[in-house]
């Protein structure tokens, strides 16, 4: 487990959404409650401060008792800009990092992925499916801030290329991988919502 006041929580939503006709994800409703609010729930369980990433409805953002950051460029340069804004931010050593749009996520999850951080020493760990990396469910030192600035300013915004610079722990999470299904298009919501309901 971890030290709940070393860790400064991120939820990501400054994304543009485009295949959700740009609509704010993070505020669309999943199961009668804004996504976003999901992502709240389980980081507050894991982190002393939760910051929201967000580039726009800041006011609703801030609605859900969160501290709200943007970007630092107005360019929506995708989620390592947002993870960047949260270092500058954080007042700890370490980040752990979601994004608004995954309801299935439980503090559990983020706590497998806290002590994996910890027991390996690594400077990231990030979620693995038995197939592929999430690479927007991680923890990372927010030292690693001057890394990713100069990674950001060589206009790289491929996140994976980033993470494997760096000290990687991949954390299984093949026997729940459904946990990370992501909502990107309406009917993926509608989807969900009726195989949950």
């Amino acid at each position: 487990m971890n030290d709940q006041d070393e860790v400064t929580g991120v939820v990501l939503a400054g994304g543009l959404a485009r295949r959700m006709n740009k609509q704010d994800k993070g505020l669309i409703e999943y199961d009668n409650r804004p996504m976003v609010s999901y992502a709240v729930d389980a980081m507050t369980q894991v982190a002393s401060t939760v910051l929201i990433n967000a580039n726009r409805n800041i006011s609703e953002y801030k609605s859900f008792g969160c501290e709200v950051i943007s970007d630092q460029t107005d360019s929506f340069d995708g989620p390592l800009a947002g993870i960047f804004s949260a270092m500058l931010y954080a007042k700890t050593d370490t980040l752990c990092v979601m994004p608004c749009d995954s309801p299935l996520i439980k503090a559990e999850h983020l706590n497998k992925l806290l002590a994996a951080f910890t027991q390996n020493n690594a400077d990231i760990a990030v979620a693995f499916d038995g197939e592929r990396i999430h690479p927007v469910f991680l923890v990372l030192k927010t030292s690693l801030q001057n890394s990713l600035n100069q990674y950001l300013l060589q206009g790289d915004r491929k996140i994976d290329l980033w993470l494997q610079q760096h000290k990687l722990i991949k954390v299984d999470f093949s026997q729940n991988a459904e946990v990370f299904l992501n909502i990107n298009t309406l009917s993926e919501l509608n989807t969900l919502e009726k195989k949950q309901g």
